[in-house]
């Protein structure tokens, strides 16, 4: 499985569109084989779910995050977790992979989320 998690100065970021980077995780028998950070290109409608699908992301983990952007993402067949909390990413995915990862909430609109 490979994870995509947005990061804003090394935890993950509630403003999934605005992320200064994500880090992305091979994971195999639940463990981390690989890691990369990779900047997101320039944020507009479509573009991060285009990208992470070209990456062979196949679930992301992630804080807040619209009703247009988790309809976009189902569409390239990536499966989105929202409201995790804002830590470090190797932890989340520990957390994941634990099947111990607490969520908040599904989703976030544009005024809650400070988009």
């Amino acid at each position: 499985m490979k994870f995509a998690i947005p990061v804003a100065q090394q935890i993950l970021t509630m403003h999934f569109g605005h992320a200064e980077e994500f880090v992305i995780f091979d994971v195999e028998e639940n463990e981390i084989k690989n890691k990369i950070t990779l900047e997101p290109p320039p944020h507009a409608p479509g573009v991060l779910p285009k990208w992470l699908k070209e990456l062979g992301v196949d679930i992301i983990i992630a804080g807040g995050m619209g009703a247009s952007a988790l309809q976009l993402f189902d569409d390239c067949g990536i499966k989105v977790i929202t409201g995790a909390p804002t830590i470090e990413p190797e932890k989340l995915i520990q957390h994941y992979v634990d099947n111990t990862l607490l969520t908040s909430f599904t989703a976030c609109d544009t005024k809650g989320c400070g988009h």
